[in-house]
């Protein structure tokens, strides 16, 4: 499973606000958040895309925290009227009181569509879930807005707790997967490798999109290769729960540096674009680094043509075969052919 490459979208719930709302946010973010996806089960039928990746904010107990966004607010609109992101759970959105707008509220909601396309395609290759973990904005808290309950010992458990509400431990590939008795997890991973495309068929790997230490540590706390857990970490090698490595400018000397990691047997993440200059210029010299440098997971907010004509080019971001998936182009062996019809 990571001698494949796949296309993937960066914030692939993310819709645009109002235009009223827009007009606020231009105020201070001029159209850097105006983009937006189809649906995840539409991504993943009708596009090749084959990696998701969710912002996810702790919600308290009783839910309902971020119903009614500062901005909608400050643009005269009521409070959401949306009983998933009123009730309890954790909820997946860009930036609270500002760009808030989703095609799906909350992770078990988000996930229960990824499901149900699964269990209708069950031979796609493993599908990476890159989480981000969010908090609420300072600024916004001083201006009114909700503070979120810090990602402690009890969130990242429910965290655990939802993605296996939703998937059974045979969909899912973990870190317990993948260790080997009397290894760490690097050891495991650099030494016996991930499990086969075959084995990996129809599964989920899920993967924490933040590299910050003190953010990590109550998710590793008494767990140093993540015993128990769902995620993989964004490590970094030498540490024992290094097996996800995250690079996101595959440009210049990081091309040689992710190839080295691809071919030692780390799985990596990196992006083909950043909004918008490849999108109003055409640009594809990142992409071209991304494709050239093996990173199993390139991610892209431009998968199909025509997202980025707004911008005033073609840009797309496609695997050469226009594909969701192909064989590695630095370790994959040369009996691989085809990855997915």
């Amino acid at each position: 499973m990571n001698q494949i490459q796949l296309l993937g979208t960066h914030n692939s719930y993310h819709r645009e606000v109002s235009f009223a709302e827009k007009k606020i946010q231009g105020e201070s973010d001029p159209d850097n958040l105006w983009y937006s996806h189809a649906s995840l089960p539409v991504q993943l039928d009708q596009q090749p895309v084959r990696q998701l990746e969710l912002d996810v904010m702790p919600d308290s107990d009783r839910g309902g925290l971020y119903t009614n966004p500062l901005i909608r607010q400050k643009a005269g609109l009521p409070p959401l009227d949306d009983p998933d992101l009123a009730g309890p759970g954790l909820k997946v959105m860009h930036w609270a009181d500002h760009d808030y707008n989703t095609t799906c509220s909350t992770l078990v909601k988000c996930l229960r569509q990824v499901k149900t396309w699964s269990d209708a395609n069950p031979s796609h290759v493993p599908i990476p879930i890159l989480l981000e973990l969010k908090a609420t904005d300072p600024k916004m808290e001083q201006l009114g807005g909700p503070k979120s309950p810090p990602w402690d010992a009890k969130q990242f458990d429910r965290l655990d707790t939802e993605i296996r509400s939703v998937f059974d431990a045979d969909e899912l590939i973990t870190p317990d997967t993948i260790r080997h008795r009397g290894l760490t997890l690097e050891e495991s991973v650099l030494r016996h490798g991930w499990p086969s495309l075959a084995q990996a068929r129809g599964k989920f790997v899920f993967l924490m999109d933040n590299k910050d230490a003190k953010l990590q540590a109550p998710y590793l706390s008494g767990r140093p290769n993540l015993e128990g857990r769902v995620l993989f970490t964004d490590s970094a090698p030498g540490r024992a729960d290094a097996a996800f490595l995250e690079e996101n400018d595959p440009t210049g000397a990081n091309t040689a540096k992710i190839q080295d990691w691809v071919r030692k047997g780390y799985l990596v993440r990196t992006r083909s674009d950043v909004p918008f200059g490849a999108a109003r210029t055409g640009d594809t010299r990142q992409l071209e680094a991304a494709l050239a440098s093996g990173a199993q997971i390139v991610s892209t907010d431009f998968p199909v043509a025509g997202l980025a004509a707004r911008y005033g080019s073609d840009y797309v971001a496609q695997l050469p075969d226009g594909g969701p998936a192909r064989c590695n182009p630095v370790d994959a062996p040369r009996s691989c052919h085809t990855v997915e019809d």
